[in-house]
């Protein structure tokens, strides 16, 4: 998978630029605030119909622009696509797809992206919503149906919150609950099969990944944990029923606090380095190899679903990661050939001597070396 041009026209602090790129490694390089996590967001955005920095399409366009637009050229298994964004103050988004008008549920795997950010250093410690996210994210690229199974289990779990606020305000009767637990258990077991499938396969590749970035001396696991399950629960029991006795079992207390206490929407996933876990025991060193190595898995991930490499963008991540960790990464896009967007602040950071196409940003113009 190789992006050969992105195209902006009153895109953030872009008034109009279009930008050729290499097929292996693309550094942009300028102080802050000059516009290079915009053209990495303008990716990500064409790959998962959004922004990893806002939820308002309307802060996309240029402060002094009615409407904006970005478009990317890119080869998946070498034929020629293209995938086009226009935003508007005043109405919807509009997307094409070679041309054509698709929604966003069939945007999702036309073009697969791994983004590694400063904040990305933080999911391991952090709370449980960013790991969710973070599985949520890959799932969907790699497999489309996830995605639609995760957006209906995510509409019906806000409705039978609702509901339980109703019945505890007696507005409501509490035998209609039925209706939706035999909707959205369902769902909740599509959500979470997949999720342990998925996990399944992370936890081979980042143990790997995490013995190379060690010298052989840590060995990472991944762990999926069933939220309210006992050890082994997920492994062993019918899911179906599980889901069934547990929202039968907290159903008073679900409607006390207006909230389903049990479903995908609570789970998380777990990491250990020599069976500690990591966000207890782990050092931040230990924590940030962990995180490299999860990002090293995912690409690996992508590759072995789809048989290609997605898209990596890198953005400033160069300044947060130890010497050691930096060669690491840098090493291993070398080796595996893939198509990167590395945004930096300096370029000591980038190694000498052909190590890709340099782009210098300055107010939103992109110069090319």
């Amino acid at each position: 998978m190789r992006i050969r041009r992105i195209e902006l026209r009153n895109y953030r602090n872009y008034k109009e630029e279009q930008i050729d790129l290499s097929s292996g490694v693309n550094v942009f390089l300028g102080q802050n605030a000059q516009g290079k996590t915009n053209i990495l967001e303008a990716v990500y955005y064409a790959a998962l119909g959004r922004s990893h920095r806002t939820s308002v399409d309307a802060e996309l366009v240029r402060w002094e622009a009615g409407e904006a637009k970005f478009s990317l050229d890119f080869l998946r298994f070498d034929a020629e696509n293209q995938l086009e964004f226009l935003f508007f103050r005043d109405k919807r988004r509009q997307i094409l797809r070679n041309g054509a008008a698709v929604r966003m549920k069939d945007l999702i795997g036309t073009m697969n992206v791994v983004l590694f950010s400063p904040e990305d250093l933080f999911l391991i410690k952090g709370a449980p919503a960013g790991r969710r996210r973070f599985l949520d994210m890959e799932i969907s690229q790699a497999d489309p149906a996830y995605f639609y199974d995760l957006a209906v289990y995510t509409r019906l779990l806000a409705q039978r919150n609702s509901l339980l606020k109703k019945i505890r305000d007696g507005e409501a009767e509490e035998s209609e609950l039925s209706l939706w637990d035999a909707q959205i258990i369902p769902r909740a077991v599509s959500v979470v099969k997949k999720r342990i499938e998925v996990v399944k396969k992370l936890d081979v590749l980042a143990s790997k990944m995490q013995k190379n970035l060690s010298g052989g001396k840590e060995t990472l696991s991944l762990r999926y944990e069933l939220h309210g399950a006992r050890e082994g629960d997920h492994m062993t029991n019918d899911l179906l029923s599980w889901y069934n006795e547990k929202l039968a079992e907290s159903v008073r207390l679900d409607i006390l606090r207006g909230v389903t206490r049990f479903g995908p929407h609570r789970d998380d996933l777990a990491f250990f380095v020599n069976e500690a876990d990591l966000r207890s025991y782990g050092s931040q060193g230990q924590q940030r190899t962990g995180v490299l190595s999860l990002k090293l898995a995912e690409l690996a991930f992508f590759r072995e679903e789809t048989g290609e490499y997605p898209i990596l963008l890198l953005d400033d991540v160069m300044s947060e990661l130890d010497r050691e960790r930096r060669e690491q990464l840098l090493s291993f896009i070398r080796g595996e050939k893939l198509q990167a967007l590395v945004t930096a602040t300096d370029e000591a950071y980038i190694p000498s001597g052909g190590f890709g196409q340099i782009f210098h940003v300055e107010h939103g113009t992109v110069t090319a070396e």
